[in-house]
């Protein structure tokens, strides 16, 4: 805008400056006819009387002509002059404009690059979206699957435990059948074995037919009495006839004397070696446990150490820091941080007690708003200073200061700006000194935010660690 109305006022100059150099010509003109009637009338025979009537007329004119010549004279040099100057304002409001044109350029060229890598960190994000919605599909399917994978577990166990059931019930049922099927065959074994060996012991021994022997020996027959244990030998015992419920009544008291010594059982190999193998899994499992137990175990602990090493050090560090910054901030105070439980710090909280100049009280929720303010201010320097940062953001923390207290916080942050940049958000015109660099928001009528910026000090952007104060409107 102001170059159009330096071109519009150059041209208006051009303009009257051409008619200043027209009219100087007419002039001219008109002054060269003048000349040359007066030199024409010098150049007369002086014999003749000059015409005294326009002699008067023809000085005036004259003398009008030169004022006007004068007059004209003055005014084309200062259009001349004007219109040097604004030819020299106009070459610099272009080079203006062309520094502008370079700068907007710039800046055009600093957005597109920041919208292709915003566009790039769109991707990136709308990537990272897709992948985070993709793994909480997994993880859903996985849960569902886990889930149905569980229940079939449930039902395999379930199904297995009913099985393990059956196999034992038929194992018993198999075991009451071998036994009685063992029974019945040593039964008939013996009874083979003894007629055979009564056979043979008839014919061997006593050189009787069996047949004969039954005859002579049968159930027919009476049956001497055996003795017993118990039995008097003087007392005299008569045959008895042969009863059948009474010698079967002794043969089954000789099947349970005989039951009473144990039969040889064909499978205890197999269930030895079956027990012997669970016995071996068991042990290997109970191991495996006891072995994972020990090694989560011995990471706990060394996570516990890790932790307890880590928060004692930076306690120590901020601790120790506090007491001095807090020095600094109240001179002639006391401050210290106090954990509630030294002997567990994995538990343990923090207290912090201040006692500034002059008062006996060291709890927080006495001190006044400005007083608590300025001992968080004093934490939280003393964390920056314990435990540094590339850069640190405050929100109007000196809002509840006084002058005093403003100076020795803004000492503290001239310190921290030789190792980190700070962004202060604040309203205080002396902080606002300090910085390197202010940048202001502010929203006109038509409610656009608007945000200025002013360079303080001429630092690189690299070598920038000073503040930076944001003045909110």
């Amino acid at each position: 805008q102001a170059l159009r109305s330096a071109r519009s006022e150059r041209e208006r100059g051009g303009r009257s400056l051409a008619e200043a150099q027209r009219a100087l010509s007419v002039n001219e003109s008109e002054l060269g006819e003048l000349q040359e009637r007066l030199d024409t009338a010098r150049a007369q025979p002086g014999g003749a009387d000059p015409d005294t009537d326009n002699q008067p007329r023809l000085a005036a004119e004259a003398a009008a002509a030169r004022s006007a010549e004068t007059e004209h004279k003055l005014t084309l040099r200062s259009r001349q002059e004007q219109a040097r100057a604004l030819e020299g304002r106009a070459e610099s409001l272009q080079a203006a404009a062309r520094s502008e044109v370079e700068a907007r350029r710039k800046a055009q060229e600093r957005r597109e690059r920041r919208q292709r890598e915003a566009r790039v960190a769109t991707g990136v994000r709308d990537d990272a979206a897709r992948l985070a919605q993709r793994t909480d599909e997994a993880l859903a399917i996985a849960s569902v699957r886990r889930e149905e994978a569980q229940q079939r577990r449930r039902t395999l166990e379930d199904a297995v435990r009913q099985a393990r059931v059956a196999v034992q019930t038929a194992t018993d049922q198999v075991r009451v059948l071998t036994d009685s099927v063992h029974r019945d065959e040593l039964a008939r074994a013996e009874q083979r074995l003894k007629v055979e060996a009564m056979r043979a012991r008839a014919i061997d021994e006593y050189g009787i037919d069996p047949d004969n022997l039954v005859e002579e020996f049968g159930p027919h027959l009476p049956i001497p009495h055996v003795p017993h244990a118990g039995d008097s030998p003087d007392e005299a015992h008569e045959p008895t006839a042969f009863v059948r419920a009474a010698q079967e009544k002794r043969l089954r008291s000789a099947e349970r004397k005989l039951a009473q010594l144990g039969r040889v059982n064909p499978l205890a190999l197999e269930e030895f070696a079956a027990l012997e193998e669970r016995h071996n899994f068991l042990t290997t499992q109970l191991d495996d446990l006891t072995r994972s137990k020990k090694d989560l175990l011995d990471i706990v602990r060394e996570v516990d150490e890790r932790v307890q090493r880590v928060f004692a050090e930076a306690f120590a560090d901020t601790a120790r820091e506090f007491v001095g910054v807090f020095e600094r901030l109240f001179p002639g105070g006391e401050g210290r941080l106090l954990l509630t439980d030294p002997t567990d710090m994995l538990t343990t909280g923090i207290e912090i007690e201040a006692r500034p100049p002059g008062k006996k009280i060291k709890r927080l929720s006495l001190l006044s708003g400005g007083e608590r303010a300025l001992v968080a201010v004093a934490l939280l320097v003393a964390i920056f200073k314990a435990r540094p940062s590339p850069f640190y953001i405050m929100d109007e923390v000196e809002a509840a200061l006084d002058d005093a207290n403003l100076s020795r916080l803004i000492t503290l942050f001239q310190e921290l700006r030789h190792s980190s940049q700070l962004i202060v958000i604040t309203h205080q015109k002396r902080t606002m000194e300090v910085a390197d660099a202010l940048y202001g928001v502010s929203m006109q009528g038509d409610g656009i935010t608007t945000v200025v910026s002013q360079r303080l000090r001429d630092v690189s952007p690299q070598a920038l660690r000073g503040p930076v104060p944001v003045a909110a409107d």
